[in-house]
């Protein structure tokens, strides 16, 4: 009686030390699966953009949520995910890891490092899709944001909170300018975000390589969706990249991001769209192919003070195909963005690298992005090239030139091989006005055409010692006085007096 007594009281201990951790989950049944997209059933409280979870840890991610079915797609691999397989809802719209740690880092889309380098810990999650900033909250772009490329930080100025589109066939040097744009912001309290959608895997381990040669891995942050990832990824890498901008815009700082490029981004998204039967329209494209773009790069803005002061530039990469800026996606980043840089595939081959084309190219924000410095120096060189440029295609057929012609022909040929400069070498704002006040001041018309390019390397290494003083007023000041203008041309008439004499001796 005794030993009962004990086991039901051991019972009665058993039963108060009970905890049910019963919980309800929201389940689906897989119906098909094929190329990436799965048709599911079930999962009626299902929302837009929901995070699923497939059997063995695979993430999939709601878009067509219809009456019968939900239409899903899995980013990463499909291959294990089988018809009649059970899916749960997570209840979380879909967001990245995001913290301090992330720059420095190759990630993907997901905020999981590829790098080797450890995970990065964080509580803190940032939706991937997030509604523009209003027109309230924004304030007028009026901060220069420098390439360190003399064609661009003196023609199409960039200011931070712009969005300025790189447009141009392949391989002629887009990639390249936005390389240099981030190597050019080190010192500038600038992170930068390089996006790259379906690149080859060696081509972003270039140029991580690359960067951190340069010191600049040091502010930036690479968000890799591979040529060999699926679509689904490279779908959604740029909000990623844009969600990860936006954690350090509203902590008041400014950033920089790269989309290289949203050509490879309209197919993805393409692709995805005709596997889930959503009506195709020009060029089978969805009917949302410009809301893909404009929600996307809206996200781009200068905070006013009072939302913290941040900013976001924005550097999108479209590949057109023959020159054809006609196109369908072409035409409509362009409408979305605030100007853009034209790569023409003629100067490219012809040495004029980076190849711009000055009468195609534009900054819808101009010259109040500009240091007074490089605008009272640049004010006409714009109009001079693209003038240039006309006069150069007349003189061809034209044998007897008047002497004014011939010397705006002569100016304009320096001024196009001032413009060229090689790869991974920008050059401060302040060397940049000095060099287009020499052009101006008609230092380089005494120089062969073939030496500029010798000239401007002698010329600025120069500067770092005679001229250091100089170049340091400039950059405090940000403008070129009276005062300033005379000690460059003292400066000027000493260098080029022993330049053109050790030319002539080895001539």
């Amino acid at each position: 009686m005794a030993q009962k007594q004990q086991i039901i009281e051991e019972l009665r201990k058993q039963i108060d030390k009970f905890k049910s951790d019963a919980h309800v989950e929201s389940v689906g049944t897989v119906l098909s699966v094929a190329d990436g997209v799965v048709r599911l059933s079930g999962l009626s409280q299902a929302k837009s953009m929901e995070l699923l979870e497939f059997p063995g840890g695979v993430m999939g991610l709601a878009l067509n949520v219809e009456e019968e079915s939900i239409g899903a797609i899995v980013l990463g691999s499909f291959d294990k995910i089988d018809e009649g397989d059970t899916v749960k809802s997570t209840g979380r719209i879909l967001s990245i890891p995001v913290n301090d740690q992330v720059v420095g880092r190759v990630v993907d889309p997901l905020g999981r490092p590829l790098d080797g380098k450890g995970e990065i810990s964080t509580d803190n999650f940032q939706p991937i899709e997030k509604i523009a900033p209003g027109v309230i909250t924004r304030k007028s772009v009026s901060v220069p944001l420098h390439t360190g490329l003399k064609a661009i930080d003196a023609l199409i100025p960039i200011g931070r909170g712009q969005r300025e589109l790189i447009i141009g066939d392949r391989q002629t040097g887009k990639t390249a300018i936005a390389i240099d744009a981030i190597i050019n912001q080190k010192g500038e309290g600038v992170k930068c975000i390089y996006v790259a959608i379906g690149q080859k895997e060696s081509k972003i381990a270039n140029i991580t390589a690359r960067l951190e040669k340069e010191g600049a891995m040091e502010y930036t942050t690479i968000v890799l969706a591979g040529a060999s990832d699926p679509a689904s990824l490279s779908y959604i890498a740029p909000y990623a990249g844009c969600a990860i901008a936006e954690y350090f815009m509203d902590k008041g700082e400014d950033v920089l991001i790269v989309y290289d490029d949203l050509s490879k981004h309209a197919w993805s998204y393409r692709e995805i769209s005709l596997l889930l039967r959503r009506p195709p329209g020009r060029e089978a494209y969805p009917g949302d192919v410009f809301y893909l773009h404009s929600r996307l790069l809206e996200r781009s803005a200068r905070l006013s003070e009072d939302f913290g002061g941040g900013s976001i530039t924005a550097l999108p990469i479209i590949e057109t195909q023959g020159g054809d800026v006609s196109a369908y996606i072409p035409t409509n980043v362009i409408s979305i963005t605030d100007g853009q840089i034209y790569l023409e595939s003629d100067l490219f081959y012809k040495g004029q690298r980076p190849a711009l084309n000055i009468g195609l190219s534009v900054s819808r924000v101009g010259s109040s992005a500009q240091t007074k410095a490089m605008k009272s120096v640049a004010k006409t060189l714009k109009v001079d090239l693209a003038q240039f440029r006309e006069l150069e295609a007349f003189a061809q057929f034209a044998t007897d030139l008047d002497e004014a012609t011939k010397k705006q022909l002569e100016r304009g040929k320096r001024s196009m091989e001032l413009m060229k400069q090689p790869q991974y070498r920008p050059i401060s704002f302040a060397k940049q006005s000095i060099l287009i006040q020499l052009l101006n001041q008609g230092y380089l018309d005494q120089i062969d055409t073939k030496q500029i390019k010798n000239f401007e390397d002698k010329f600025l290494n120069y500067l770092d010692t005679a001229g250091s003083d100089l170049v340091k007023e400039i950059v405090e000041k940000k403008e070129i006085t009276d005062e300033v203008k005379e000690e460059i041309n003292k400066l000027a008439d000493e260098f080029i007096k022993g330049f053109v004499a050790q030319t002539e001796t080895k001539a």
